[in-house]
């Protein structure tokens, strides 16, 4: 595995590894890279989580981080993302980590860098690594995910999380649901009510609502959207007795989950924050070892 770009790149056999190092590392285990790597964490949207959970990672498997700031790099005086990374691996850099707004934007990094890419979000397209951590999270949660059921509920045709995790978890033997409003769709077949999945629905993984892809926004209001699609305080208590809450956030309290929720006992969201960072460690290290 020399790039992380997409979850339709990576074997059945590469998800369990990284998975099992993941736990590996969350068990003490101390990384196993022969040098110090130089590692750049390029953002060009904004980010909370990912961005600083890469940081971790980085760090705790002993990488340097250099500081990268796209507010201020030359990317704003129109210098094209292969320029830019080209640039850092001249100076030296091993690997990047980036998030951009255009959809499969590493395309244009394939051919002529030798910089391991591992692409933190690109537009609506794909986010292998919140997929990766959310597959950690069920793992440890049930062990297995042959015969579960999982429904992700929210903004399925501009989520990336969404279509990471449909694709992963449908190959690991998953039965995966999904519900939203009928325009946001997309290419998937989706519920349009809660009525045949809250009783069924060993995981339900919530999404933000992403005003900011949308053309035309869906004329719903917080309250109507959260009594409609939302997971509110009554539909928790329909839920299996052993299913889980998940969210790559960040959250809408009362919008799409109640906020009350939130870090209920049912809840993995934070976890899911912790998680992240043990899978970045196994991602990092992954990919790095192979350059080695």
């Amino acid at each position: 595995m020399k790039n992380l770009l997409s979850m339709e790149h990576l074997t059945i056999e590469e998800i369990h590894h990284i998975l099992d190092l993941a736990q590996a590392f969350e068990n003490g285990e101390a990384s196993s890279l022969a040098r110090t790597h130089h590692v750049a964490n390029l953002f060009f949207e904004p980010s909370t989580r990912t961005k600083t959970s890469f940081e971790m990672a980085e760090r705790k498997i002993g990488c340097t981080v250099i500081p990268f700031d796209a507010g201020f790099s030359s990317v704003t005086k129109g210098e094209t993302m292969y320029d830019t990374v080209k640039t850092l691996e001249m100076i030296g850099l091993d690997a990047v980590v980036i998030r951009a707004t255009e959809d499969e934007y590493y395309n244009e990094l394939l051919s002529g860098i030798n910089v391991a890419v591992i692409n933190a979000g690109d537009g609506a397209g794909q986010h292998p690594s919140q997929s990766l951590l959310d597959l950690y999270t069920i793992k440890k949660e049930f062990g297995k995910f042959e015969g579960l059921n999982i429904t992700i509920a929210g903004d399925i045709s501009h989520s990336r999380v969404a279509k990471s995790n449909a694709v992963a978890l449908q190959r690991l033997g998953a039965n995966v649901h999904f519900l939203c409003p009928e325009e946001w769709a997309g290419s998937f077949e989706a519920h349009h009510s809660w009525d045949d999945l809250i009783e069924i629905s060993d995981v339900i993984m919530l999404l933000r609502v992403q005003h900011e892809r949308h053309k035309v926004n869906k004329s719903f209001s917080k309250e109507s959207y959260h009594q409609e699609y939302g997971l509110t305080i009554e539909r928790e208590q329909q839920m299996k007795e052993s299913a889980i809450i998940m969210h790559p956030a960040p959250v809408n309290r009362d919008v799409e989950i109640a906020s009350e929720l939130v870090e209920c006992e049912r809840s993995r969201i934070f976890e899911q924050v912790r998680n992240g960072v043990y899978t970045r460690m196994a991602i990092i290290e992954t990919i790095l070892k192979e350059r080695e």
